[in-house]
């Protein structure tokens, strides 16, 4: 099945987002050794965290692309590994990246183009990615300070809902998505 003209800049963009949330979790799991080679295992149930919903977005978007008649396809770089304070601040940069340009600048051609199943998958992971935002510019704050009493030091679990990605440290305040309404009871927990 080939791609119809009308939604070939929406799979372009749809396939540049996977690449990008493919690349993005191999980074975090990545991250997260180092973060836990470092003590900082909040940090590092964080990244795994984040890992597993970026992986959530690959798997939309991959699925959105396939039914307009296109190819997933990503070609994943070498990841450059820091210190935990680095590889934070390297992953909230990503975030904000496709927070403030990315994601706005794809949905406003999916939107022209009026695809709801890519603009759908994209909402998704936009929200969603302004979760892990918040929760790296927590994490810097607490690693920069040095404080290892906090969620930062200890390992913990963060829950991630399978259906768009949304990530949160706590469950009981949120008992459904507030992106997509899953029930809590189906999140997953990842330390």
């Amino acid at each position: 099945m080939a791609v119809a003209a009308e939604f070939q800049k929406t799979v372009e963009n749809l396939i540049a987002a996977y690449e990008g949330e493919s690349g993005a979790s191999a980074k975090y799991a990545a991250y997260a050794a180092r973060a836990d080679a470092e003590g900082w295992h909040g940090a590092a149930s964080l990244f795994r965290a984040a890992s597993r919903a970026e992986q959530i977005h690959a798997a939309n978007h991959a699925r959105v692309i396939k039914q307009l008649g296109g190819e997933p396809k990503a070609k994943l770089e070498a990841v450059e590994i820091g210190d935990t304070l680095a590889n934070l601040k390297a992953a909230l940069a990503g975030e904000n990246y496709e927070i403030e340009t990315m994601y706005p600048t794809f949905l406003a051609e999916a939107r022209q183009s009026g695809n709801a199943r890519a603009i759908r998958t994209m909402e998704y992971a936009l929200e969603a990615e302004k979760t892990h935002s918040r929760l790296y510019g927590e994490a810097i704050a607490l690693v920069e300070a040095g404080n290892k009493t906090s969620w930062a030091a200890r390992s913990m679990y963060f829950y991630v809902c399978p259906t768009c990605g949304w990530t949160s440290e706590t469950k009981e305040n949120d008992p459904d998505c507030p992106i997509c309404g899953v029930p809590a009871e189906r999140y997953l927990m990842i330390r």
